[in-house]
C-alpha cells in the first residue's frame, strides 16, 4: 500500500525521501518496528478485553509444578501475532508479488483453523477443542493451495545457471598476476518454470521432483502437491507440540524466522545467489519483509508471553506460526532444510510418536503401559525432572540458534 503510493510520489513529484521505499531493507526496517509497536502497545488492549470477557485457557492437571496456577491466563494471543504481521505487511509490502499474498493467505488460513480451535475451548468448554481430522482437512487443504500455486503460477519461477564457473587471470608486461576474476556462472535470462528443490550439503544441490516420477508432469504436480501437504501439516503440528511452555515456541521460532529472511534475500539477489552458487529465484527477496514482520509480531509478543505469561498464543498462533514456517520455506525452496533449520519441532513431534507408540505396544504385550519419557512432548519430559520452566526455554532457544546457524552454513558446506 504505502509502496505504491511512496513510489507514485517518487516517479511524479519527486518527494525527498519517497524512494526509500524501494528498498526493501528499510521497508523490512518499518516492517520490525511496526510489528514491535502493535503488538506492545495493542497487546494490553485486547489482553484487558479477553479477560472482560473472561477468555482463559482451562488447564488439564498433568502434575507439572505451577501448572495450576495458569488457570484463567487469556488465551487467544496468536491474534495480536497476527495483527502485527499482516498490518506492516499490507502497509509496506509488495502486494503484487505472489509469495506475500501466499503468505498473507497461509497466515489468515492457519489462524483461522487455530482460532476455532481456541473458540471450541473457551466458548464452548470442550477441551478437545476443533476435532482433529477438521485441523487436518485444513492443513491439507493450504497445502493443495500452495503446492498448486507453486505449479501453475507464471510468476513462480526461477533463472537456471546457463555455464560452468570460469576464472579469467589478467597479467602485466612481466607476466605478473595482476587480478583474478571468477564468475562463477551466467544467469539465463528467460525465467523457468520447474519444480526444482535445494538438497542441503550436495555440491550440486538442485533436486527436480519430476526425476522421481520420470518426467511426467502430471505424476510430477501429484508429487509436488503430496510435499507441500506433508510439509505444511507436519511443521504446524511439529510448532504446535512446541506450545506448551511460557514463551517457549516464540523463543525457538524468532531464529528459523530469521534464517529464512535471510536466505529469502540470498536466493532473490542474483549477485549473492551466483556468488553462493545457490538457486536463483526472482522476486523472492520480497519475502524478507514479511520475515522481518515475523520477527518483530514474535518478539513483541514475548512482552507478554515471557514467563510468567499474561497471555497465551493458543492454537491461532501455533497452528499459523508452523505453518508461515513451512509455506516460507517451500516459495524459497528450502523445504529440505527444515528438518535441520526446526529440529526442535521434529524433536517434539518424534517424542509424542515414540511415547505413544511403546506405549499402546507395550500395553497389549505386557497388559500394562509402558513410557520412554517421563511425559512428552520433551518439554515436559524436562519439566517433570525438575527443570525449572525458564531454564526448559533458554535451551531450546540455545538449540534453535546453533541449528539456525548451521542451516546458514549448509550455503557453504557442500
Amino acid at each position: 500500500m504505502l509502496y505504491s503510493l511512496f513510489r507514485y510520489l517518487d516517479l511524479y513529484y519527486d518527494i525527498p525521501g519517497s524512494g526509500m521505499f524501494q528498498y526493501i531493507s528499510f521497508r523490512a526496517a518499518v516492517a520490525v518496528i511496526l510489528a514491535l509497536l502493535i503488538t506492545i502497545f495493542f497487546g494490553r488492549s485486547i489482553i484487558r478485553a479477553l479477560q472482560r470477557h473472561q477468555i482463559g485457557e482451562e488447564i488439564r492437571d498433568l502434575g507439572l509444578e505451577g501448572q495450576l496456577s495458569k488457570k484463567g491466563t487469556p488465551t487467544m494471543g496468536g491474534v495480536i501475532i497476527l495483527l502485527a504481521v499482516l498490518v506492516p505487511v499490507l502497509l509496506v509490502g509488495r502486494l503484487d508479488n505472489v509469495y506475500v499474498l501466499l503468505m498473507l493467505v497461509s497466515a489468515v488460513w492457519l489462524g483461522f483453523i487455530g482460532f476455532l480451535d481456541d473458540y471450541i475451548k473457551t466458548f464452548r468448554h470442550k477441551k478437545e477443542g476443533l476435532k482433529g481430522k477438521f485441523k487436518v482437512v485444513g492443513q491439507v487443504g493450504l497445502g493443495i493451495i500452495v503446492g498448486s500455486v507453486m505449479c501453475f503460477s507464471q510468476e513462480v519461477v526461477i533463472r537456471e545457471k546457463v555455464s560452468a564457473p570460469s576464472e579469467t587471470i589478467y597479467v602485466d608486461e612481466a607476466g605478473q598476476t595482476v587480478v583474478t576474476q571468477t564468475q562463477r556462472a551466467v544467469m539465463d535470462p528467460t525465467p523457468q518454470k520447474t519444480t526444482k528443490t535445494t538438497i542441503p550439503f550436495i555440491k550440486n544441490n538442485e533436486f527436480d521432483y519430476g526425476w522421481i516420477v520420470g518426467g511426467n508432469g502430471l505424476l510430477t504436480l501429484l508429487l509436488y502437491i503430496g510435499v507441500a501437504i506433508f510439509v505444511v501439516t507436519a511443521v504446524s503440528n511439529g510448532a504446535n507440540l512446541t506450545d506448551g511452555l511460557d514463551g517457549l515456541l516464540t523463543t525457538v521460532s524468532v531464529p528459523i524466522v530469521m534464517v529464512l529472511g535471510v536466505l529469502a534475500y540470498l536466493s532473490g539477489h542474483i549477485i549473492y545467489a551466483d556468488y553462493l552458487n545457490i538457486m536463483y529465484i526472482p522476486d523472492s527477496s520480497e519475502l524478507v519483509v514479511f520475515a522481518a514482520a515475523m520477527c518483530g509480531a514474535l518478539m513483541g509478543f514475548l512482552w507478554y508471553n515471557s514467563f510468567p505469561a499474561q497471555i497465551f498464543m493458543g492454537d491461532t498462533g501455533s497452528l499459523s506460526i508452523g505453518g508461515i514456517i513451512a509455506v516460507f520455506a517451500l516459495c524459497i525452496r528450502k523445504e529440505l532444510l527444515l528438518p535441520l533449520l526446526c529440529g526442535l519441532f521434529l524433536v517434539e513431534s518424534v517424542s509424542v510418536m515414540m511415547q505413544v507408540s511403546w506405549f499402546k505396544f507395550t500395553k497389549r504385550r505386557y497388559g500394562e503401559g509402558r513410557r520412554i519419557f517421563l511425559m512428552s512432548p520433551l518439554h515436559h519430559h524436562y519439566q517433570k525432572a525438575g527443570i525449572f520452566e525458564t531454564k526448559i526455554v533458554m535451551r531450546f532457544f540455545i538449540v534453535s540458534m546453533l541449528l539456525s546457524a548451521l542451516t546458514l552454513v549448509t550455503l557453504k558446506i557442500r
